[in-house]
């Protein structure tokens, strides 16, 4: 039995559990497979309401740091669009003149190897450091061994940060010690709750908030809805511009009074990968295009291709943080040129998961998208404000 075979098997189960979570699937085997999945989600809330419960009533510790800490996270898993929310946020902070460090637990990254682990563990008496992406000036890893996200950010915000590690109160710390930072962006750390934020960022996704309503493995939720009320500002993202009064009662009634910021990922241009080649958003329209990504909610960034007027004459749709391996590049081209693609498309995401130096029979393109603020553009100032200068006016010690 080949690990690819294992692989495209794993893969297919994984897919096929994501399409009974978002009920994409209605056959009698869906149903007894998602009657499964209910029951298991009773014992994930359970044991996620008892960490909070012990977290509340300080039986469990968060660990200060003497140390600026903003939280951006999302109730749910995958698909809020938060990383180009923390670029922004950070870009913002940066600025001001913050010395901002962005933290994150590095998602599916690759682990260094076990016996340099080893290694380490019989010289030194303390744990090894944080894997350092970027250290303001240079990008130190690649998206295997930092995670695609980090990575992301790490290139596209020099000058800021960016460290990768399981336990981010030691990360936050090395930070501080380090590099000098005096602002902490924990990146997808709304369940953290070691590190306590100054500022909770939550992010909503406008298009499917709360999916089904249960939480994992059932629904798409981390924990329930009405931890809402943990949250300082609410970003609803993927908006179209229009209100949903249903959806911004139901986080006033668990958060009252909290500011809701309405933010849409817009497309900016078409960046060939292994190339300074940048193609305006025109470029795809009636253009005929082989599309493929592996995110969380590929039919968002479909949509913005058909928007945008292209012609998707084929599609491929991978798990989310999807490794590559060349197999799937030379049928992806076989696709491609069997249904007369002029082009390929793919994520920011997706493009660092992809060799640059790689050969192409067709143009590869990914989409660049940035953060608009539609409604709330004065809030999102006030959260900038509110860390780099306090009330009094005087700025907050490092």
């Amino acid at each position: 039995m080949s690990q690819s075979w294992l692989q495209k098997k794993i893969n297919a189960l994984e897919l096929y559990t994501v399409d009974v979570i978002l009920g994409r699937r209605a056959d009698t085997g869906a149903a007894v497979y998602a009657f499964f999945l209910h029951l298991l989600s009773f014992l994930f809330s359970g044991a996620a309401q008892l960490r909070f419960w012990l977290y509340r009533h300080r039986i469990l510790h968060d660990q200060p740091l003497g140390c600026l800490v903003v939280v951006v996270g999302n109730l749910t898993v995958g698909g809020t669009g938060k990383t180009p929310v923390v670029e922004k946020f950070a870009r913002a902070l940066q600025e001001r003149g913050r010395k901002v460090a962005i933290l994150s637990r590095g998602y599916k990254s690759k682990a260094p190897p076990f016996w340099r682990r080893w290694w380490w563990s019989l010289t030194h008496a303390a744990e090894p450091p944080p894997r350092v992406v970027s250290d303001g000036r240079t990008v130190l890893l690649n998206s295997e061994e930092a995670g695609d996200e980090p990575y992301m950010l790490a290139r596209n915000l020099p000058g800021v940060i960016v460290l990768v590690d399981k336990n981010r109160v030691k990360a936050g710390a090395y930070a501080i010690k380090r590099f000098g930072c005096d602002t902490l962006v924990l990146d997808d750390g709304f369940q953290y709750l070691p590190l306590k934020g100054r500022l909770n960022l939550l992010l909503v996704d406008k298009t499917n908030p709360f999916g089904n309503g249960h939480l994992l493995p059932r629904g798409i939720l981390r924990e329930p809805i009405k931890h809402l009320r943990r949250a300082s500002y609410v970003f609803l993202t993927k908006s179209n511009g229009e209100r949903d009064s249903e959806l911004e009662a139901l986080i006033q009634k668990h958060n009252p009074g909290v500011d809701l910021i309405e933010c849409a990922h817009r497309p900016q241009y078409l960046q060939r990968l292994g190339s300074a080649e940048r193609q305006p958003l025109d470029y795809l329209k009636g253009r005929r295009v082989a599309a493929f990504c592996g995110i969380a909610t590929p039919e968002s960034f479909e949509k913005f291709l058909r928007d945008l007027g292209a012609k998707l004459v084929a599609r491929e749709r991978y798990l989310d943080h999807y490794r590559y391996v060349d197999e799937d590049f030379d049928e992806l081209l076989d696709l491609a040129r069997r249904e007369g693609a002029e082009c390929l498309v793919t994520t920011e995401k997706d493009a660092v998961r992809i060799p640059a130096d790689r050969e192409w029979t067709l143009p590869l393109y990914y989409l660049r998208l940035e953060v608009e603020i539609l409604h709330g553009a004065a809030d999102f100032d006030e959260a900038v404000g509110r860390i780099c200068f306090p009330q009094n006016g005087s700025r907050p010690p490092a």
